[in-house]
C-alpha cells in the first residue's frame, strides 16, 4: 500500500536538511521496498510572504492525511516585525494543536566517536542512550494565567498547572510502549514531596505500570533528575514526564551530547506524528551547504520507527549514521583536525552509501 509522507522544509537552512532526509529515505526505501511518497509543503516565514499565513490551509491538509510529517525548521530576523499572531513559529503551534500532539519524545545519544565533544568527562558520558517522554498539551503552559491582578495591597501573576488522570494516562502508556523497544527501564519525574498535581501524575503512572509487569519503573523527583542527568546519565533508559519538566531536562539532555545538530525529535500524535530536528533554522548558514542534516536524517528514523513501524528501515539509518561519524566525517559544526571535512551534500551521499 505504500506511505504518505508530508514534508515541510519550513525557513532558514530547513529546505537544505529536509532535502537531506528525504534523499536517506528514499535510499532507505530502495533497500526495504517501503512504498513511500512524498508531499512537500510550506509553512514558517516564507508560506507567510506567499499567502499571508505561516500555515496554509493545504499544508493542515496534507499534514491531517499523512502516515508522518518531517518538518525543518521555521522563523528567522527576516519576520521580527510581523504581527505576532502570524510569526513563523505559529505555524508548529498550529501544528501541534490541529493535529493533537500531546508528547514529545526527545532521544539523548551519544555515539561512541563523539565521547569528546560532550562537557561531560568521557567516562559519565560513554554509552548515554535515552529518551525523554515529555507531555506536549497539558500542565502549566496550557492551564489558565493571570499576567497582572491587584493583590493585597501589591501586583501579582500567576500559571495554574493541572493535569487529569486521562492526560497523564495516555503519556504513560506511550512511555511504557517506548521502553518496550528499547531496555525496558521508566523514570517517571516529578516534584510529588511539594506539588499536588505531581502526587496525582505518580498514583496514576503507579496504576499504569500494573500493566507492564515488563518494564521496570522508578521515580525521581526533578531536582534529583536533573543533577543525576549530570553526574551518572548512563542510568537512564525512557524518563516520562510533565511539560514544564521535560521541556527543562530535555535541554539539559540535548548539551549532554555536544551537538544540537545531531539531535532528532517527534512529537506524536494519536492519528498522525511530526518528526524534526531540535535546533532552528539558522538563517545566517542558509545556502551555504554546510548545515548539520544528521538531526533530520536521524528524525526520519524516528518516523520509520515510531509511525510506520519499520524498526529494519530504521535502524538502517541509525546505523548509516553511526558508521559515517565513525569513519571520521565531520561536518563544520563538529569539524576538528584529523577528521574529514563534510558538507550538508557530502555528509548525506556518505550516510547514503552507508545504508
Amino acid at each position: 500500500m505504500g506511505y504518505k509522507i508530508t514534508v515541510i522544509p519550513g525557513d532558514g537552512i530547513g529546505k537544505e536538511i529536509t532535502d537531506s532526509a528525504v534523499e536517506v529515505l528514499k535510499k532507505v526505501d530502495e533497500k526495504f521496498n517501503l512504498g513511500l511518497s512524498f508531499d512537500f509543503c510550506e509553512a514558517g516565514g516564507t508560506a507567510y510572504d506567499k499567502y499571508g499565513t505561516p500555515l496554509p490551509q493545504e499544508t493542515l491538509d496534507s499534514a491531517k492525511n499523512s502516515d508522518g510529517i518531517l518538518f525543518g525548521a521555521v522563523g528567522g530576523p527576516k519576520w521580527d516585525n510581523v504581527d505576532p499572531a502570524l510569526r513563523p513559529e505559529k505555524a508548529i503551534l498550529g501544528l501541534r494543536k490541529q493535529l493533537g500532539l500531546y508528547a514529545n519524545l526527545r532521544p539523548a545519544k551519544v555515539e561512541d566517536s563523539l565521547t569528546e565533544y560532550s562537557p561531560l568527562k568521557e567516562n559519565r558520558v560513554k554509552g548515554v542512550d535515552l529518551l525523554i517522554v515529555r507531555e506536549l498539551v497539558g500542565g502549566i503552559y496550557f492551564g489558565e494565567k493571570c499576567e497582572s491582578e491587584p493583590y493585597n495591597g501589591t501586583e501579582r501573576a500567576w500559571d495554574l498547572e493541572n493535569y487529569s488522570v486521562p492526560e497523564v494516562e495516555r503519556i504513560t502508556r506511550l512511555a511504557f510502549e517506548t521502553a518496550r523497544l528499547r531496555r525496558h527501564k521508566v523514570t517517571s519525574v516529578d516534584k510529588a514531596n511539594v506539588l499536588a498535581t505531581s502526587r496525582l501524575w505518580r498514583r496514576t503512572v503507579l496504576k499504569v505500570a500494573e500493566e507492564y509487569p515488563d518494564v521496570e519503573l522508578n521515580h525521581l523527583y526533578v531536582d534529583n533528575c536533573a543533577m543525576q542527568l549530570a553526574v551518572n546519565p548512563t542510568q537512564f533508559d525512557v524518563i516520562v514526564t510533565s511539560n514544564i519538566f521535560g521541556d527543562i531536562l530535555s535541554d539539559e539532555a540535548a548539551v549532554i551530547t555536544g551537538s544540537i545538530g545531531m539531535l532528532p525529535s517527534a512529537s506524536i500524535g494519536e492519528q498522525t506524528s511530526l518528526y524534526e530536528p531540535i535546533h532552528g533554522s539558522a538563517p545566517d548558514i542558509a545556502g551555504k551547504g554546510i548545515a548539520n542534516p544528521i538531526g533530520t536524517i536521524l528524525s526520519g528514523a524516528m518516523l520509520l520507527r515510531y509511525s510506520l513501524h519499520e524498526e529494519k528501515a530504521a535502524d538502517a539509518i541509525e546505523a548509516a549514521v553511526a558508521k559515517a561519524l565513525a569513519d571520521g566525517y565531520r561536518t563544520p559544526d563538529l569539524w576538528r583536525e584529523g577528521f574529514t571535512k563534510a558538507g550538508t551534500k557530502e555528509m548525506t551521499d556518505v550516510i547514503c552509501e552507508r545504508v
